[in-house]
């Protein structure tokens, strides 16, 4: 089929072998694990087992400050003993918190179960990026990634499904179930990652040149390269993602006066526009250049919070079709930002750096969660509350910018431009 042809290349079809199958199959997997209680952290803490809010928001705070601080120790465990084995301990150590978090009921079982499940949460994303590299051909790495990415937001959205037909606020043990199916869920993945455990191992010494074997962290802080990536996608990520779960759903209910049902619709949108839009969205972006696809994500997340910002002074209908609008052209920009960013890093790091150059691209998402509740805290609890979307608009095009200077340091291979002049 023509259309079929087009949205899988053949080439790349081809390169859909047994390990990279087995890898997306472990990504779906798991997905359906986080999907099952990924919205239900506030709900399940305040409302079910009746904890302060003050203290469910400041746990949240708390464990990604200690995601930040254990994400390079992930980075060096990977370089040292490849992506596998840090991989298998995140996932045994996320299993074991979400058992005890499912019988959490007071504020210092939450908090050990909560610090638990963050001390290991950093072990997923980096090892298992390096990991897709590895299985991976390089000139298919971008697309991986992108459907990578369309893998994790079908299988939350399962899992979401699945979570909303069982889940009952009233029924506690509902919750507790749902954890312990979580738990269940990552152990499968697991097993699914044992299976890959010869293209998971360190980099051998005597295949590294002699002059880099002592290489680490101050090796891959002198990248400027990758600095300025970093800074680039931390304040894109504050102006995106970290915005918009700090405050975008209170800023709806609260100034736009939208019923709570209807943060469900707007971001069905969202979910399914990731799912409709990714693959297209791949061969789009294929051979065009990443910095310039990176910018071009801040220019798309800056109007999606212009939409924001005018739907705050319109009538209900009108603020809905807008907010729902408004998710299709933000999840746009989330499916031109999975590839790209994850490829563009894995493509100036050295083999066995791969571990902490993730790690630090990893930490991005860390310090955007850790900082974006503060400043959106800061706007909507005070009288400039009607301007927060402003402000993120304009910090979203300050990260185009800084995206589109970094083109400037990276050759044509590095940047993606290979198939087509962009």
């Amino acid at each position: 089929m023509p259309l079929l042809s087009n949205v899988f290349p053949d080439d790349f079809l081809k390169a859909l072998v047994g390990p990279v199958r087995r890898f997306f199959f472990m990504t779906a997997v798991s997905s359906v694990g986080q999907g099952l209680t990924m919205s239900l952290f506030v709900v399940y803490l305040h409302s079910v087992r009746h904890l302060s809010l003050g203290f469910t928001t400041a746990l949240l705070s708390v464990s990604a400050i200690i995601q930040l601080i254990t994400s390079p120790i992930w980075g060096t465990l990977v370089d040292r003993f490849g992506p596998v084995r840090p991989m298998l301990l995140s996932l045994v150590g996320n299993s074991v918190g979400l058992v005890f978090w499912g019988f959490a009921s007071t504020t210092r079982h939450a908090a050990l179960a909560m610090a638990f499940i963050a001390l290991f949460a950093g072990g997923s994303w980096g090892p298992a990026a390096t990991l897709l590299t590895r299985v991976t051909p390089s000139q298919h790495l971008q697309r991986a990634f992108g459907l990578n990415f369309m893998l994790v937001n079908l299988g939350i959205g399962f899992g979401g499904l699945v979570s909303a037909s069982m889940v009952n606020i009233h029924r506690p043990s509902t919750f507790t179930t749902l954890y312990l199916l979580n738990a269940a869920v990552i152990v499968i993945g697991g097993v699914i990652v044992t299976t890959l455990w010869r293209y998971g191992q360190a980099v051998p010494k005597e295949s590294i040149e002699e002059s880099h074997r002592g290489d680490g962290w101050s090796v891959v802080l002198r990248d400027r390269r990758l600095v300025h990536f970093v800074m680039a996608s931390l304040i894109l990520l504050i102006a995106g993602y970290g915005s918009q779960e700090a405050g975008f759903s209170l800023f709806i209910i609260d100034r736009m006066q939208l019923p709570v049902r209807d943060i469900g619709i707007i971001f069905f949108f969202n979910t399914s526009t990731i799912v409709v839009a990714q693959l297209f969205a791949l061969n789009f972006i294929d051979g065009r250049s990443r910095t310039r696809v990176m910018s071009g994500v801040g220019v798309l997340w800056a109007t999606f919070w212009l939409i924001v910002l005018g739907a705050a002074h319109v009538n209900h209908t009108v603020a809905l079709v807008s907010m729902c609008f408004g998710m299709v052209i933000f999840a746009i920009g989330e499916t031109a930002w999975s590839p790209v960013g994850p490829a563009l890093v894995n493509e100036i790091a050295p083999e066995h750096l791969r571990g902490r150059y993730n790690a630090a691209s990893s930490l991005t998402w860390s310090i955007s969660s850790t900082l974006s509740p503060m400043i959106t805290g800061l706007f909507l609890g005070s009288s400039v509350a009607d301007y927060w979307p402003l402000c993120v608009a304009l910090l979203a095009l300050i990260g185009s910018l800084l995206a589109l200077s970094l083109r400037r340091s990276l050759s044509p291979e590095e940047d993606g431009r290979t198939k087509v002049m962009s």
